[in-house]
Order: structure tokens, then sequence, then C-alpha cells
């Protein structure tokens, strides 16, 4: 038997060990049933299961649940349009979820498949500094399809890089210039 402090009361029958725990106003949990003898601790059950309770709410909070977001793209896709949905794709990236790009074909546009490769070797090429390619690009039926997933260490490149590009710049400003 353990007191609520942590210490070992020793061997205690049954009886005995709820009387005390009842005294202190405390309940009698079995902690280790498959031990011999089995080992019992007085304790506030209730407050023990809340705190279990929070730690169990904590562990998911901390969990990552990777997303796979999609982004749908056409051979004959204007540049506008290209640009907004490829930042888009970064920003996913920069989020942390998995992007699946997929190229729609249509027609006659299956007799180009290099149209297709090409938008989705520009795509991994912009978006390289935050991402880099898990699944290359593969025909699937009218579909191309291509997966990136997040990089973190292409990510902090690009961040001390930028960072690096500021300071240079505040540098820069702050030297007279020679007449």
């Amino acid at each position: 038997m353990i007191d609520p402090d942590g210490q070992q009361l020793g061997i205690k029958p049954l009886p005995e060990a709820q009387s005390i725990a009842r005294s202190m106003d405390l309940d009698l949990v079995e902690v280790a049933p498959d031990a011999n003898p089995p080992v019992c601790r007085i304790m506030n059950f209730t407050k023990f299961k809340y705190e279990e309770q929070q730690r169990a709410k904590e562990s998911r909070k901390k969990a990552t649940n990777i997303v796979v977001k999609e982004m749908k793209y056409r051979p004959k896709i204007g540049g506008g349009d290209f640009d907004t949905k490829t930042k888009k794709v970064s920003q996913f990236l920069g989020e942390g979820h998995k992007v699946k790009i997929t190229i729609m074909f249509r027609g006659r546009e299956m007799q180009h498949p290099e149209l297709g490769r090409r938008i989705l070797d520009r795509i991994a090429e912009e978006v390289a500094e935050l991402g880099k390619v898990e699944v290359m690009p593969k025909q699937d039926g009218r579909n191309m399809t291509m997966v990136l997933g997040p990089d973190k260490k292409a990510q902090a490149d690009a961040a001390s890089a930028a960072k690096r590009a500021a300071t240079d710049e505040g540098d820069a400003a702050e030297e007279p210039a020679e007449s």
C-alpha cells in the first residue's frame, strides 16, 4: 500500500487499507493488480481521472494530422490562374499539408502529355523552397498526378536565406554613398 505522498505503508489487509483511506477522505485504488501482492494507492480518484484526461488531450493536440490537399490544373491554363493556384499550393505546403497536383486532360489534349509534364515540372520548381516531390508525375487515365510534400529543411534554408538577404539590404542602406 502507498500513501498519497508516495510513501510505502507496507502490506495491509484490505479492510484496514480501506479504513485508512476513508479516514483521509480519499479513495483506495488498485494500481498494479498483477503484482504479488497487488499494489494499492490512496488517492483522490476523480482528480486522477481528470489529470489523465488532460494528459491524453494534450498528447492528441501535439499529434500531427497530415491532410492531402488537391489542386487541379489544365494543360492550357492561363498565366494568372497558374500563379494563383501555385500560390495556394505554396500556402498548403507552408501549413505542413501534402498537395496532390492533378492535370486534367480533355479530348485531343491526351495526345500531348508533355504539356502536363511541363506544368508539373514548373510547379515543382516554383515551390522547391517549401516542398519536395514525393510521388513523381504519372499518367492515370485522363489525368496526370504528382504529390508534393512539405520539406522542413528546405523551408528553414529558405527562411535563413531571406533573413540574410534582409540584413544585407539593411547594411547597404546604412553605408553612406561616396562622392
